[in-house]
């Protein structure tokens, strides 16, 4: 088994399809390559303070250290990121690969601009079950 970087995802805590899409993936995440924690948070905030370039950006958002550089990847490329590294996905990944990420975000910007009327917001951010909480950062 080869060992892997853990990469944090950072996720809409209000947001009921982003809520959705953790679950998701803690589930399907075996190898335990993510942490997670919301946007809202306080790692989240620190983070933004070296990367100033994140600050507005309402996404999906995955740090990584896996080149062994910082690399934070939103949009089309972090959900891409995140297939590639749960089994079973990795297929889905390499098919995403196929569409120009132009499009691939057209694509995402057109879900992320209906979530909360489909999926709902939530009052308050997700709160992780005990099994779940070494996964969460703050």
């Amino acid at each position: 088994m080869r060992l892997v970087e853990t990469s944090i995802l950072f996720f809409d805590g209000v947001c009921g399809l982003c809520n959705k899409t953790v679950d998701f993936v803690l589930q399907a995440d075996r190898n335990r390559v993510f942490l997670y924690s919301p946007l809202q948070g306080q790692t989240f905030r620190q983070i933004g303070k070296d990367h100033p370039e994140v600050e507005n950006l309402d996404s999906i958002i995955v740090l990584s250290s896996e080149s062994g550089a910082e690399e934070l990847l939103h949009r089309s490329d972090a959900i891409l990121f995140i297939l590639e590294h749960l089994p079973g996905y990795r297929w889905l990944a390499r098919v995403g690969r196929l569409v120009p990420r132009p499009v691939r975000d057209s694509m995402y910007r057109l879900v992320a601009a209906t979530r909360y009327r489909i999926w709902g917001k939530r009052d308050s951010c997700r709160l992780p079950s005990q099994d779940e909480i070494t996964r969460f950062l703050p």
